[in-house]
């Protein structure tokens, strides 16, 4: 739906079609339509088998992974300057939120296991876990950099050249934090008090992917569909 120029036609943005989207959409393809509220790419797509299957999850530190995820929904719908303008003011403060809401947490539960007899990053959960808030932070610091600090990195296109990778890496942190809220169903805690069943938080994380990892722009990483085949640009 591209005019000759690579531009894409009107009609085409007003259905929330990107140049690189074929007629009947493929994976990756939903898009925010023109003119339609920001708020809509929170269930364009399988985001309501993401935030169905979240919501099981809330506390203050599982509170803050959900709102990184939905930091991650709302942006990857857009694709006119304009959206990506908002869409990146909103993936800010979700992101605000969130870590917010996880430091909460870390911080709740460091103040639990300051007694005596309280080991510290004894388990495979807490091990993850510490990995995971490392990673948020430096995440938040160098996406926080490139969109409002480039002069950081050399200029405004150096600063986009890396997006990618901060694209790639939110996604790998994603999986992280999954994996540790896996972990947690092996605590001590959830076994002998909680009893979450590990099956159903394995099933719920898989889920979650599933509503986040479909809508996935290959375009955005450097790489193009051709013919069925993916190759670098």
């Amino acid at each position: 739906m591209a005019s000759a120029t690579g531009i894409p036609s009107n009609a085409a943005a007003a259905r929330g079609q990107s140049e690189e989207e074929p007629l009947l959409g493929r994976r990756g393809d939903a898009s925010q339509a023109e003119g339609e509220p920001l708020y809509h790419n929170l269930w364009i797509g399988m985001f309501i088998q993401a935030v169905n299957i979240e919501e099981g999850f809330v506390n203050e530190g599982q509170a803050g992974f959900l709102l990184a995820i939905q930091a991650a929904l709302v942006l990857q719908p857009t694709h006119t300057p304009e959206q990506k303008r908002a869409g990146t003011l909103a993936h800010l403060l979700f992101h605000v939120f969130g870590t917010t809401a996880l430091t909460a947490g870390l911080i709740i539960i460091e103040m639990n296991k300051a007694g005596p007899g309280h080991e510290h990053f004894e388990s495979p959960h807490a091990r993850l876990g510490l990995i995971f808030y490392i990673l948020v932070y430096l995440q938040a610091i160098v996406g926080f950099t490139q969109y409002y600090v480039p002069g950081l990195y050399g200029g405004v296109e150096n600063a986009k050249s890396i997006y990618k990778y901060h694209r790639l890496f939110g996604y790998i942190i994603a999986t992280l934090g999954l994996a540790t809220i896996c972990a947690a169903s092996w605590t001590t805690y959830s076994l002998y008090v909680a009893h979450i069943q590990h099956w159903a938080v394995i099933v719920a994380s898989v889920l979650v992917l599933l509503g986040v990892l479909p809508r996935i722009r290959l375009s955005k990483f450097g790489l193009k569909r051709e013919e069925g085949t993916v190759r670098l640009q």
